[in-house]
C-alpha cells in the first residue's frame, strides 16, 4: 500500500458510517469528514497539486476547502443554488447547471469528480459520459454513488427504502411532519452496482483504473465479484477511469 494518508481500514469505514448517520443533524461533521476522505482517496490515483478539478454536484464549500488544501484549482457545478449556499455565498468559480449537460468544452479538466450525486439524477450514465467528455486525455474521472439496495440507499428514509421508495417517503413524512429532502422518483433514484459496472465496461472514452466499494476496508473489496451480495454490502460504488 502506498505511503499516503488514505487507508482503507475497518476503522475508517466505521468513522464514515457514523458520519453518514448525522448527515441531516450535523452537516459540518458529515461533509467535512467525507470531503477530507475523498481527497485523500483521489490522491492515490492523481497528483492534485496544480490540477484543475471539476466537482459535479459539489454543494457547499467543504470539498472546495479539501481540494485546495492539496493544491488543486477547484471548480464546482450544481443544479441547486440552495445547496451551494450551505456555508454562505457560493464558492468562487461555481457554475449552476445540469450534470447531464455539462457547460464545459471537451477536455477541460485534469480531474472530474462526483460524490453521491449520481443517484439524484434521472439519467445517471448520461452524466457519467459527460464527466468523461470534459476530462483531459490522461486525466482522472472519479465517480461514486450510493447504491439503492445498500444500508443508506434511501438516505434519510433508510432502512425503510427496502420496502419501497414511495412507502419509505410516506413513513418519513408521517413521523417528521414534512417530506424527506430526497424524494424517491424526483430527486432520488434506484441506481445499482450492476448498472455502474456495466457502464464502466461498455464505455469507450477511458480505461478502467479501479472499481471499488468506496467506503469498505480493503479486505472486503471482493464483494463486487458476487452479484446480489454486492448490491447490499457495497454501500457506495466508486468508478475510477483514466481518459484516453
Amino acid at each position: 500500500m502506498p505511503d499516503l494518508p488514505f487507508r482503507p481500514t475497518f476503522r475508517r469505514s466505521w468513522r464514515l458510517f457514523q458520519a453518514f448517520r448525522v448527515e441531516q443533524t450535523d452537516p459540518d461533521h458529515f461533509y467535512g469528514t467525507l470531503a477530507r476522505d475523498s481527497v485523500d482517496q483521489i490522491g492515490t490515483y492523481a497528483d492534485l497539486a496544480g490540477a484543475w478539478v471539476l466537482d459535479v454536484g459539489g454543494g457547499p464549500g467543504y470539498f472546495a476547502d479539501a481540494f485546495r488544501a492539496d493544491g488543486a484549482t477547484y471548480n464546482s457545478l450544481d443544479a441547486d443554488l440552495g445547496e451551494l449556499s450551505g456555508l454562505g455565498d457560493p464558492e468562487p468559480g461555481t457554475v449552476l447547471g445540469s450534470g447531464m449537460q455539462l457547460p464545459f468544452a471537451d477536455g477541460s479538466f485534469d480531474v472530474t469528480y462526483s460524490s453521491n450525486v449520481l443517484e439524484h439524477v434521472n439519467k445517471p450514465w448520461t452524466m457519467a459520459e459527460e464527466m468523461v467528455r470534459v476530462t483531459k486525455p490522461g486525466g482522472l474521472v472519479f465517480l461514486s454513488y450510493t447504491l439503492w439496495f445498500g444500508p443508506w440507499g434511501g438516505h434519510e428514509t433508510a432502512p425503510w427504502h427496502f420496502l419501497g421508495g414511495q412507502r419509505a417517503a410516506r413513513r418519513y413524512e408521517r413521523k417528521h411532519g414534512h417530506p424527506p429532502k430526497n424524494v424517491f422518483g424526483e430527486s432520488l433514484f434506484a441506481v445499482t452496482a450492476a448498472s455502474g459496472l456495466s457502464w464502466a465496461h461498455r464505455q469507450t472514452g477511458s480505461d478502467v483504473v479501479a472499481l471499488i466499494p468506496r467506503y469498505l476496508p480493503r479486505w472486503a473489496w471482493w464483494v463486487l465479484r458476487v452479484p446480489g451480495l454486492r448490491e447490499v454490502v457495497t454501500w457506495n460504488l466508486a468508478i475510477v477511469l483514466r481518459k484516453r
